[in-house]
């Protein structure tokens, strides 16, 4: 026939009831200590992605009024070296003339993009309220 198979020795090599618990408890414990510093972790990239987008919209909005400033500002100065034209015309000075159409064409040449590879001095000239914008 068949063999003999003792109960107790089944039961016996089973794994201990209590450790059993004791595994699940230590496995439970494990994930919500993993689950909560990983909540932890979502935070603080919740709170760096608020910062550095706050950072990015600043130096956006600096550079934004650099633009508005500086354009406004060749603005200006085209109207004013315009101005000289006409008079010079009108006034038949051609030396005036050929000194205006040149510092138009000199600022035309300008960007106002080339001084903007140095944030921190545009930074610091849209700061000051004295500062004289120069193409």
């Amino acid at each position: 026939m068949g063999t003999k198979v003792n109960h107790v020795d089944v039961l016996n090599s089973l794994t201990d009831p209590l450790e059993s618990v004791r595994e699940i408890v230590t496995a439970c414990t494990d994930y919500l200590k993993i689950a909560e510093e990983e909540r932890t972790k979502r935070q603080e990239i919740k709170a760096w992605e608020k910062t550095t987008i706050a950072q990015i919209n600043a130096q956006r909005d600096v550079l934004i009024e650099y633009l508005e400033r500086s354009f406004d500002e060749r603005a200006k100065n085209f109207r004013q070296l315009f101005n000289v034209v006409d008079k010079a015309i009108d006034n038949g000075d051609n030396e005036q003339l050929a000194l205006a159409l040149h510092s138009i064409t000199e600022l035309a040449k300008s960007s106002p993009f080339k001084d903007l590879a140095n944030l921190t001095s545009v930074k610091a000239a849209l700061n000051d309220p004295n500062h004289e914008w120069t193409f």
